[in-house]
């Protein structure tokens, strides 16, 4: 019990939370990950670019309400976002049990992908705020783990609740996301100092301090644009790998749900270890690996000549994402301006929002036009180039933030006079 009381004691009560909150939603989001766009797939009569576009609509909504997610953030706090985030994402959920039009389907998406673009930007600034450098790698490693928790199980049972009633699953996602709404109001407390908020609203003079001019952030928007290879693989594994499967196997769904739940289970036993192990090296260098590992994935989903090959893709795929997300999260923690934090994250995080918009309909006209393993085959080449350019952005952010913390430390170890 000593080793269990010196774990809980090693982060903060909200941290904690966060865990248990991730896993509740994770899981019964990954019970919808195998048949989502197939669910829609079939709604739409098998128009495969119709249902990519009303699937575009979330991660679209994302962007242009992202935009002000972050600096709401930054002015009321990280516990309103997060509370009305969840609350407004339940609703969604619940929702599809219900949806029958193109018309519902399209505002149901809409409404959760304002939800989602107002809860990350303050969650990971909120971790920011409690959290010490040192230990933030760690820490979004953590959830990472608990993100993936969730997936370990939940695609199988998604895949058998899908062929009894797809409502459920639905259910099931809407009330996660409720108690996770709940846990957050009655459990974290609010991370972001009155002061500071007060000072970021009154810093620029009402509501022009919601504004970042990002011109003078160039490292930041650099950086955003050389993660898109990235969120543009995991949008293809989304949309288009299952269609890729489905062209090889006759139980292409649940050889997807495996994929996914290998995924999960590895990601649950190693990420912590692989997240310290990670710290000994550079954070530039840990993200190229990363990139490289994941270029191979993309020639692996796309030339696997069985299952044993697409399991190994899928392993290497793991490896290269518990590398990449700790770091490129702590990269952007430690380059954000203390007053910008919710801000960074939201910039940063519309490399998710443009390539979910347009990955999809991209991905769907690509898989039409040259197939599916060409397709995987590119964006393995994509991976390699925005790998070098992403090398050379986290390097100049990380060794530009090293003396100001140098001079931070001599500071606090200086005597007042």
């Amino acid at each position: 019990m000593v080793w269990l009381h010196h774990l809980l004691s090693r982060y903060d009560r909200a941290i904690w939370i966060r865990v248990i909150g991730t896993i509740l939603t994770t899981f019964a989001g990954f019970m919808l990950r195998p048949f989502l766009a197939f669910y829609l797939y079939d709604r739409m009569d098998g128009n495969l670019l119709l249902a990519a576009m009303v699937t575009s609509l979330q991660p679209l909504t994302s962007i242009i309400s992202g935009y002000f997610a972050g600096s709401l953030s930054d002015r009321y706090g990280r516990k309103p976002l997060m509370v009305a985030a969840l609350l407004i994402e339940s609703i969604s959920m619940a929702g599809y049990i219900w949806a029958e039009s193109l018309y519902a389907f399209a505002f149901l998406t809409i409404l959760n992908g304002v939800g989602a673009s107002l809860f990350w930007p303050a969650a990971s600034a909120q971790v920011t705020d409690i959290v010490p450098e040192e230990k933030r790698s760690e820490v979004f490693a953590l959830l990472h783990t608990a993100l993936n928790l969730g997936a370990a199980a939940g695609p199988l049972i998604g895949v058998a609740l899908y062929k009894i009633n797809p409502g459920i699953a639905f259910g099931i996602c809407a009330l996660a996301l409720f108690i996770y709404c709940l846990l957050i109001l009655w459990q974290v407390p609010e991370t972001l100092p009155v002061e500071k908020r007060s000072h970021a609203k009154g810093k620029a003079g009402g509501s022009t301090a919601t504004r970042i001019k990002l011109a003078e952030h160039k490292t930041l928007i650099w950086m955003t644009l050389a993660a898109i290879p990235v969120s543009l693989l995991y949008s293809q594994v989304e949309i288009i790998l299952p269609q890729h499967l489905r062209t090889k196997y006759d139980d292409f769904l649940t050889i997807f749900a495996t994929l996914l739940t290998i995924n999960g289970i590895l990601v649950v036993c190693c990420q912590i270890a692989i997240a310290k192990f990670a710290e000994r090296f550079p954070a530039h260098r840990v993200i190229l690996t990363a990139y490289l590992f994941l270029a191979c994935v993309g020639f692996g989903y796309g030339w696997a000549p069985g299952l044993l090959v697409l399991i190994i893709a899928e392993t290497v795929f793991t490896i290269g994402e518990m590398l990449y997300g700790p770091q490129i999260q702590k990269a952007i923690s430690v380059m954000a301006p203390e007053e910008y934090r919710g801000r960074y994250f939201a910039v940063f995080g519309a490399n998710w929002g443009i390539t979910g918009t347009i990955g999809p309909s991209v991905g769907a006209v690509a898989f039409r036009g040259i197939g599916g393993a060409y397709w995987f085959s590119v964006l393995g080449l994509i991976l390699i180039i925005g790998g070098l350019f992403q090398y050379r952005f986290v390097k100049k952010a990380m060794l530009r933030q090293e003396p100001s913390s140098a001079s931070t430390e001599q500071q606090a170890v200086s005597p007042s006079i």
